[in-house]
């Protein structure tokens, strides 16, 4: 299954829907194309809501740490929700859990930004 991106605007903050795998190959080159469009439009607040992602492989979390990578030099702040069990897991493993905010759910990471 592709990955399916919804973003949408809650106050200032961007918050992107993601649902699918994020896997090696299509679907992790368009998650860091469209976190790069939303930096391109000047949008500096960013949650990625996890809430629908069935799988990551390792090419998957590398596009989530350039992700967060390019937010940060531009300024901006991406940040995660709605981790299920095994990717809290994953990130815990391979200690990227100290790189980004991870909140429980969307409300909790959109509230998290300065106002």
């Amino acid at each position: 299954m592709p990955l399916k991106m919804t973003d949408r605007n809650v106050g200032n903050v961007s918050v992107l829907e993601l649902e699918g795998r994020i896997v090696l190959g299509e679907e992790s080159s368009a998650l860091r194309e469209r976190v790069k469009s939303l930096l391109g439009q000047d949008r500096k607040q960013i949650v990625l809501n996890m809430a629908n992602v069935s799988y990551i492989d390792s090419a998957g979390l590398g596009a989530l740490v350039a992700s967060f990578t390019s937010a940060k030099n531009q300024g901006a702040i991406l940040k995660l929700a709605n981790l299920g069990q095994k990717f809290r897991e994953v990130l815990q493993v391979t200690k990227l859990f100290t790189v980004f905010d991870v909140y429980d759910n969307e409300q909790a990471a959109v509230a998290s930004f300065p106002k």
